[in-house]
């Protein structure tokens, strides 16, 4: 089978961290992920097999992280 693109919108709290480690195996089977996430999360995090597409949110991981405490 030819590889694929792969569009995954993540939401904190979601199974993201399961999901990261399935995603990273398709990326090395030649897979294109494109993960569309906010700059400011609990989990969801840059990696290095993933294409991470950011976008800005009106907090700062700082603020969330002392709201969170």
């Amino acid at each position: 089978a030819a590889a694929g693109k792969l569009l995954v919108v993540p939401v904190d709290g979601s199974h993201w961290l399961s999901m990261r480690e399935m995603l990273d195996v398709l990326a090395q089977k030649g897979h294109e992920v494109v993960v569309v996430a906010p700059e400011v999360s609990l989990y969801i995090k840059p990696s290095k097999n993933l294409v991470m597409k950011m976008y800005p949110v009106p907090f700062t991981q700082e603020e969330m992280d002392e709201d969170l405490r």
